[in-house]
């Protein structure tokens, strides 16, 4: 990797995990014309807490896509990968700004799950490319169930944090299919296993910190 290239990538990750990010698109919004009400201080608590997690999943995915995409020598995957990745800073950038309008905050561990996560995304990255293909497509997967899960536990009042979950859910099974049109095979049930147990640790903690 060419000096410059480092710097950029370095940059990159410092603009993630401190949160300097903005969105080519505009946040997803309730339909216009549904009620929305005020929420409780217990509502308002509860969906931080799931927006805190949200918002750790795109810092977990904007590393893995970086790493991946620095573990392949092909083009063509590597435009895939970057194309995931801008919409995942969509993601980060709209769930920010709602855990804002939450009067909330980011995880304080959000330095912790990049690196974990740039790890885990490197080593899938250098078994080959159907293997990290396979990765990415497992990882969609079981952010589509996590997602179809906040969708019902948010606060049927909350629209505007809804509205975004349901763009991201919709955009991460775009991701999948994606990958496996690539060519991604399906990783052993060991390994799902173990990137599911990962994912509830990192779920459980991140609500609260």
């Amino acid at each position: 990797m060419s000096l410059d290239r480092f710097i950029q990538e370095f940059d990159h990750s410092l603009r993630v995990v401190n949160g300097i990010t903005q969105a080519d698109r505009p946040t997803p919004k309730p339909v216009p014309g549904e009620p929305e009400a005020v929420l409780s201080d217990a509502d308002k608590k509860h969906a931080a807490g799931l927006m805190r997690v949200n918002h750790v999943g795109e810092i977990c995915a904007q590393a893995l896509y970086q790493s991946q995409k620095l573990a392949t020598a092909s083009s063509t995957l590597k435009a895939t990968f970057e194309h995931a990745a801008r919409e995942e800073v969509d993601h980060l950038s709209w769930t920010a700004e709602r855990l804002t309008e939450l009067d909330s905050r980011p995880s304080l561990l959000n330095p912790l799950w990049y690196a974990g996560a740039l790890t885990m995304g490197f080593i899938a990255g250098r078994f080959g490319d159907r293997l990290s293909l396979g990765f990415m497509a497992e990882t969609e997967r079981q952010v589509e169930l996590h997602l179809d899960g906040h969708l019902e536990q948010l606060p049927k009042a909350d629209l505007r944090s809804r509205a975004i979950v349901e763009q991201m859910r919709a955009e991460e099974m775009a991701h999948a299919r994606a990958a496996s049109d690539a060519g991604a095979i399906e990783l052993p049930a060991p390994v799902r296993g173990l990137m599911r147990a990962c994912a509830k640790v990192m779920t459980r903690t991140a609500y609260y910190l």
